[in-house]
């Protein structure tokens, strides 16, 4: 037993000497982890349940190279190949729309691949929020804005 706890402490310290005293692994923690984020599960309104059932999620934060910047992203699946879907981060609820949260134009069209899956990504010219409610919408196509293939509310960060 003593050997075996002399025999890990060369080790450690074999190790530690390698690396010039500093600690052998480092970890690099990321800048955006999700519960410092919005988050929302999408899904097909009920009246289009059946005809068509796309999924996907959502997410937005703080942007990290600028406060004063929001980062927002979707990813979708279960949609037709070749599809092209607008989406936005909406102030309000599923059904209650408040406004588009930063410019329209702002968010990249969702292009959907052979696989039936898009994401995107946009950054808009404004802080993250603390406080509210937030959705996610996806739109149809961008000649029938009036009709979504996909919604979900966000819930706020845990931390």
């Amino acid at each position: 037993m003593r050997l075996a706890a002399t025999a890990g402490l060369i080790v450690a310290a074999v190790t530690l000497a390698g690396c010039g005293g500093k600690r052998a692994v480092e970890i690099n923690q990321d800048p955006q982890p999700v519960a410092a984020r919005w988050n929302a599960r999408l899904s097909t309104p009920a009246g289009l349940a059946g005809a068509i059932q796309v999924m996907g999620t959502a997410w937005m934060g703080a942007r990290e190279q600028d406060a004063m910047e929001t980062e927002a992203g979707v990813s979708i699946s279960n949609s037709a190949p070749g599809g092209r879907h607008p989406w936005h981060v909406h102030r309000g609820q599923c059904g209650t729309d408040q406004g588009v949260v930063g410019q329209a134009n702002a968010y990249e069209v969702l292009e959907v691949k052979g696989d039936g899956e898009a994401e995107a990504e946009a950054t808009l010219a404004v802080p993250a929020p603390r406080t509210g409610q937030y959705y996610v919408d996806v739109h149809a196509s961008p000649s029938n804005m009036g009709t979504l293939v996909a919604c979900g509310n966000m819930a706020p960060p845990t931390r």
